[in-house]
């Protein structure tokens, strides 16, 4: 990469390739400057340590994900959109396990724009089974527990019956399209 191309948004984008190939852990500046054919202090230009790197590593990852819910959800409302939400979901997990295990969890500043974008898709949702306010919250925070909570048993390989996972999965979402119908 010449020197002339390297933008913030090129450094993550060196970074998520070092996290793709070699996970989380792989993330340090040395290693993006070294990806990206730089000396380590010129990365500070465009971050300022890897905290923040790390940051925007987290908020790509978080926009991606509301990507790709987003887009699962187009045309679809009730059942089918918690479905579509759920399953788009999962096979961005599935597709990007290190990438989705380097999300930061806890709401950061970079993080809550994208974080944003996610619930208020899952809030929109939710209006089909008259749900608004604190209701939706609790409904969207139920459904990203169960959802991420699935996707990262699922990506460490941490079940290990011999049961079929996507049936598993399916029951999952059954229980919570279920739980959305019961009164609140």
């Amino acid at each position: 990469m010449a020197r002339a191309a390297l933008t913030t948004d090129a450094v993550v984008d060196v970074a998520l390739l070092i996290i793709d190939e070699k996970g989380p852990a792989a993330l340090t500046l040395s290693a993006v400057a070294g990806r990206a054919g730089v000396a380590t202090p010129s990365l500070y230009k465009h971050v300022r340590n890897l905290a923040e790197l790390r940051s925007l590593v987290s908020a790509r990852i978080m926009n991606e994900i509301a990507d790709q819910v987003g887009e699962a959800v187009l045309g679809r409302s009730a059942d089918e959109a918690i479905r579509a939400v759920m399953m788009a979901w999962r096979h961005y997990a599935l597709r990007h396990p290190h990438r989705y295990s380097a999300l930061i969890q806890t709401p950061e500043p970079r993080t809550v724009e994208a974080g944003a974008r996610l619930i208020n898709i899952l809030l929109a949702t939710f209006r089909a089974y008259g749900m608004a306010d604190s209701a939706a919250i609790h409904a969207a925070r139920c459904l990203r527990a169960a959802v991420h909570g699935f996707a990262v048993l699922e990506t460490e390989g941490a079940f290990g019956l011999p049961e079929k996972l996507d049936e598993s999965y399916d029951l999952l979402i059954h229980m919570m399209i279920t739980g959305l119908h019961a009164p609140h």
